[in-house]
């Protein structure tokens, strides 16, 4: 018997929210809610007292044994373009008859957690599978055709929490929602996942205990979930043999978060001068022993090696058009040639992009698995070697800067969480690169508050959320201290509040 309830607060989508699915979660909560709590803790300790990072000499043996991850499962074995998105209806339709081989679902970075999109998209996923999936739009029927990228659903961080599931009052993680939803439904038989914002292997190590207890109360044979994991945090960079080896029995493979990556350095390394957001490319030396250090590390354990996030879109004038589109294919050539298995695009119009590139280079292959890139050797100090990024910085840079943050933050209000931005696919990871720019520069004294202040009056007219964006923008971009996300804060006082009243 559990010794706490859930409780479903708000709309309850009684083919969603099942007792199946509820008594998971509850018994998820029941068993890590504690171990949760405590790595959240030594989050905060770490980043409260700082120590030279470096890989750990606790895990020597680890990084020096002989041993593999379990790999891929079907529908895994080619992974050369994977397509992101929101699970909303049309983006799932769409991203599923793609051509994409991988459709990852994202209930993260891209969505804006209302209640209505976390279990909007969780019925839009389980549609899918059932072949119930269609709609009709100005007279254009939609439904999922014959051979649909497979699913991989990309739960919340540990960070976060959902306000409408709680047990004896406190809100639940928002991980074991979205996770517990998938698995009963729309994953049963298919059970695949992204894993966001790891910051240590015990992080990771939460995660496969998770998998197996959630495979013993589900009767689901002990191994059946993979997992990928997003390298996306300067911490986990140092310890990507030990998170294969605590999820071997589940594991994948590794993809390069990009954009998730520049902004923990950016808030870990807050003396460290950076440029612009534009000259933080994947070509500048300390992302390129990232991404090299990952190809490696993945095909030494047999696990797939999986590329970043192009920001670049498709749009509508032709001059600008064919600059995205070059744009995508030179990233994308260079993660191929370099040993990735397969890389992310955001709009189904890149996926022959992406794709191309990696038919050059994998020919009959369905992947890179067998070059194991012996000759890169990268060391603690190439990856952090950030003064190799220069240190220019511009005010249309900064401009650039608080009018992303502020936008997307108004989008994301309103219940939209991926957003086509002055030609880039913003989402709250390049949200939060932005704010954390502007809090950086003022604080190195690059330039001063009145002109931040005018800027941000400046980009705020015509906002839609413009007084609660000013809020949340001046707290978490103009603040004494800095905050570790924004999204949190930005749920609590706002996002929340807003359902509450509406459903009053």
């Amino acid at each position: 018997m559990l010794s706490h309830r859930i409780e479903v607060v708000g709309a309850h989508d009684p083919e969603i929210l099942t007792p199946e699915a509820l008594d998971l979660i509850a018994r998820l909560d029941q068993a890590f809610a504690g171990r949760r709590s405590d790595l959240l803790a030594e989050r905060r300790r770490r980043r409260d007292e700082p120590v030279p990072l470096g890989f750990l000499d606790s895990t020597r043996h680890i990084r020096n044994g002989d041993w593999t991850v379990v790999g891929y499962a079907p529908g895994l074995e080619d992974r050369r373009v994977e397509i992101t998105g929101p699970p909303t209806r049309k983006m799932t339709v769409n991203a599923l008859n793609s051509g994409a081989k991988v459709w990852l679902a994202d209930f993260e970075d891209a969505t804006s957690p209302t209640w209505e999109n976390i279990v909007g998209g969780q019925r839009n996923l389980l549609d899918a599978v059932t072949g119930r999936l269609d709609f009709t739009e100005n007279g254009k029927r939609y439904a999922v055709g014959d051979d649909p990228a497979t699913i991989v659903a990309r739960p919340r961080g540990w960070h976060l929490v959902e306000k409408h599931v709680v047990a004896d009052g406190r809100p639940v993680a928002a991980a074991f929602v979205d996770f517990a939803l998938f698995l009963v439904h729309a994953g049963r038989s298919r059970p695949y996942f992204y894993l966001p914002k790891l910051e240590s292997h015990l992080e990771a190590r939460l995660w496969n205990d998770v998998f197996l207890l959630a495979q013993e109360i589900l009767g689901i044979p002990r191994g059946t979930i993979r997992a990928t994991v997003l390298i996306e945090t300067i911490t986990a960079a140092f310890e990507m043999d030990e998170i294969l080896f605590e999820l071997r029995e589940h594991c994948a493979g590794l993809n390069a978060g990009r954009w998730d990556y520049l902004f923990s350095i950016i808030k870990t390394f807050r003396d460290q001068p950076f440029p612009d957001r534009a000259r933080l490319t994947m070509t500048v030396p300390f992302m390129r022993a990232y991404t090299e250090l990952l190809v490696r590390t993945c095909h030494r354990r047999g696990a797939h090696a999986i590329g970043g996030m192009a920001a670049a879109i498709p749009t509508k004038d032709p001059v600008s058009n064919a600059a995205a589109v070059e744009k995508v294919k030179q990233d994308k050539e260079r993660e191929a040639a370099d040993g990735f298995d397969g890389s992310w695009v955001a709009h189904p119009a890149l996926v022959p992009v992406c794709r191309d590139a990696f038919d050059e280079v994998l020919g009959g292959w369905p992947n890179q698995l067998g070059r194991l890139r012996e000759d890169v050797a990268v060391t603690a100090a190439d990856l952090l070697d950030f003064s190799s990024a220069g240190d220019e910085v511009t005010e249309p840079g900064l401009r650039n800067n608080i009018a992303v943050a502020v936008r997307y933050l108004d989008a994301w209000l309103g219940g939209t969480g991926a957003v086509a931005l002055f030609g880039l696919m913003e989402d709250a990871a390049t949200a939060e690169i932005s704010r954390c720019q502007v809090w950086q520069w003022l604080r190195q004294g690059l330039f001063t508050r009145e002109l931040v202040e005018k800027i941000l009056d400046e980009e705020l007219i015509g906002l839609t959320h413009g007084e609660a964006v000013r809020a949340l923008f001046t707290d978490a971009a103009l603040g004494e201290d800095l905050p570790a996300f924004i999204t949190p804060r930005a749920y609590a006082q706002h996002l929340s509040r807003q359902e509450a009243s509406l459903r009053v």
